[in-house]
């Protein structure tokens, strides 16, 4: 995921929050962006992560790629289930195969000018049930949430206004849908695909909860038996980073984790993050915390930022997110197969 020459300015300010910011972020990352309270610290992370739109530049994210987005009230949010086990949090948490957590992002809200273009005719050209282009001045009236992948770029299965969905479907690809407004649709077609792939290779059980809390250093004994009421300030912060990687995402975004944390709850977060295999970026004013954890800083001041660490890193890496094959077929647990 990256963001390149991205502006933001807060609606009712003058002077923007954010001033030509270009980063990257890999499944090899460890990044830690330090400064003061207010320097825009978390507004940049909102912006990659889409939570809001930035007025000017562009940011990208890959289809499959899942993100895992813990904001600095996260660590409050076992406070209202205290009377849960880690355990019945996380069943609960993801219960629909949804996160219950996430945030409502701006990102996914329609402008009035992509509402204007999604109801405008338009040409539009796709293969028919014999192979052979089909061309038509059209309106899409819905998208059904199928997706198929041909050659290196994914088609999505519409209905077009006025008319019943199709025996075979019809696929339109994504540079025309785009084109014709329907981005954020496509965004979140996307997102729920990577999310059910996060899932897919087990299931939503008490055993395999268990489990998976084990794998954060939270012994069976404390996930599963004991309300996280009893819990100490290290055990919670083991259960709130097992619930944020429930969904296997590729990257672990933390804002200011180490706000409220004692000693203890700082060595469970370290050692957390140190055998996430996935790429990391933490928000903090701890400098200290950061620089033992990352190898590359990003310094934000007063909405302009500057980096130090080893930053080439990354081009001797590659994009292990490019690397991924789109998954066409999934097998749950109980070998079921289903197509996305």
């Amino acid at each position: 995921m990256k963001m390149a020459h991205c502006d933001f300015t807060y609606p009712g300010n003058k002077i923007p929050t954010l001033f030509d910011i270009t980063i990257q972020v890999s499944m090899a990352s460890r990044v830690g962006c330090v400064g003061e309270n207010g320097a825009g610290k978390s507004t940049m992370i909102k912006v990659l992560t889409g939570e809001v739109v930035p007025q000017t530049g562009d940011v990208w994210k890959h289809p499959n790629a899942r993100i895992a987005y813990v904001a600095q009230h996260a660590f409050h949010h076992i406070e209202a289930h205290l009377d849960k086990t880690p355990n019945e949090y996380i069943r609960w948490r993801y219960a629909d195969g949804s996160d219950k957590e996430s945030l409502v992002k701006v990102s996914m809200q329609l402008t009035d000018e992509e509402k204007k273009l999604q109801i405008t005719a338009a040409q539009v050209s796709w293969k028919g049930a014999d192979g052979k282009l089909v061309q038509a001045k059209k309106i899409i009236g819905s998208i059904t949430g199928q997706r198929r992948q041909v050659k290196n770029d994914f088609e999505y299965e519409v209905i077009f206004q006025n008319e019943t969905r199709s025996a075979e479907g019809i696929y339109i690809d994504a540079k025309q849908l785009l084109k014709l407004g329907w981005e954020k649709e496509v965004k979140a077609i996307d997102t729920r695909i990577a999310q059910a792939a996060g899932q897919y290779v087990r299931t939503l059980s008490s055993a395999m909860v268990e489990s998976h809390l084990g794998d954060v250093g939270l012994e069976p004994e404390f996930a599963t038996h004991y309300r996280m009421s009893a819990l100490s300030g290290g055990q919670k912060v083991k259960v709130v980073m097992a619930a944020a990687l429930w969904n296997q995402p590729h990257i672990l975004i933390l804002d200011e984790p180490t706000n409220y944390l004692d000693r203890e709850a700082l060595g469970a977060l370290a050692n957390a993050i140190e055998g996430f295999g996935g790429g990391v970026v933490i928000i903090s004013h701890n400098s200290e915390f950061v620089s033992q954890i990352c190898k590359e800083e990003w310094l934000m001041d007063a909405g302009h930022l500057t980096t130090k660490g080893e930053s080439g890193w990354m081009d001797r890496v590659g994009d292990k997110m490019e690397e991924q094959e789109a998954i066409a077929v999934m097998e749950d647990a109980f070998g079921n197969k289903s197509a996305v």
